[in-house]
């Protein structure tokens, strides 16, 4: 995979880069949406793909980028395809930082070093061209308010920023509403995309490991006919029991 060509975990990262204070917006559920992101990418690579509510490795061999190739060995060595909400709730401890030392190392971001209440060593990122995520931002309007369909790459950006809560950080106050309402709505235009953010907003609501019987409506047990439409992409799925948090937030306050 050559570099002409921003990842999607490395434009979700841009997003939730708050330029003012140098830190992440969301950050809990930025891990998750950082894992989520890298199946669309390696989906996108023609390396994975869904299986139901299943994520299968179709093509082993590497991409090129070193952290979509972990991520690629990882799932090859399950040998059989794992479902989207597991492999997004295992452990990814350190996976903000490891994008953010790779941006910083790309050139997108600075390391600002500083301290926490006069005692504890800080470290923030700035970035270092704003056009780039001027660019990011500007497709996500454009996908927003024209209405047009988006290219897969963009729908499945937005689907994910919805996911890990980035609309509020985006979009904010009563102004906002209608944006991050349409936002959301962005999800269907990507089929991957929409599998990996359900699974990231089911691991973040903790929803039960076993599928749930249906009553005689159709609907699971405990959701709403809205929910149970809205998540039937591409077919059932089953959740696993809450997730490990990652282990707590990174010692370095950038990654916070």
């Amino acid at each position: 995979m050559g570099r002409s060509r921003r990842t999607i975990p490395e434009e979700l990262l841009l997003l939730a880069l708050d330029p003012a204070t140098g830190t992440t917006a969301q950050p809990q559920s930025l891990d998750l949406g950082l894992a989520g992101a890298q199946l669309v990418e390696l989906a996108l690579a023609g390396r994975i793909a869904p299986d139901g509510d299943r994520i299968a490795v179709v093509l082993p061999r590497p991409t090129g980028d070193p952290t979509l190739d972990s991520a690629l060995e990882l799932l090859r060595r399950r040998g059989s395809p794992v479902r989207a909400v597991h492999w997004i709730g295992g452990p990814r401890l350190g996976l903000r930082q490891t994008y953010l030392t790779h941006l910083e190392r790309c050139g997108m971001v600075h390391a600002v070093s500083g301290q926490m209440c006069g005692v504890l060593p800080t470290t923030r990122y700035q970035a270092t061209d704003t056009a780039i995520s001027r660019e990011i931002r500007a497709r996500l309007d454009a996908a927003i308010r024209t209405g047009v369909p988006p290219d897969p790459r963009t729908a499945a950006l937005a689907a994910l920023a919805h996911a890990v809560g980035l609309g509020k950080h985006l979009y904010p106050g009563n102004e906002g509403r209608s944006c991050r309402s349409r936002l959301r709505d962005l999800i269907r235009h990507d089929p991957m995309g929409g599998l990996v953010a359900h699974a990231v907003m089911d691991v973040q609501n903790g929803v039960g490991a076993q599928p749930r019987r249906a009553p005689a409506g159709g609907a699971p047990a405990g959701r709403s006919p809205a929910r149970a439409t809205a998540s039937a992409a591409p077919s059932a799925r089953h959740v696993p029991e809450q997730a490990r948090h990652l282990a707590g937030g990174m010692v370095r306050a950038g990654a916070r």
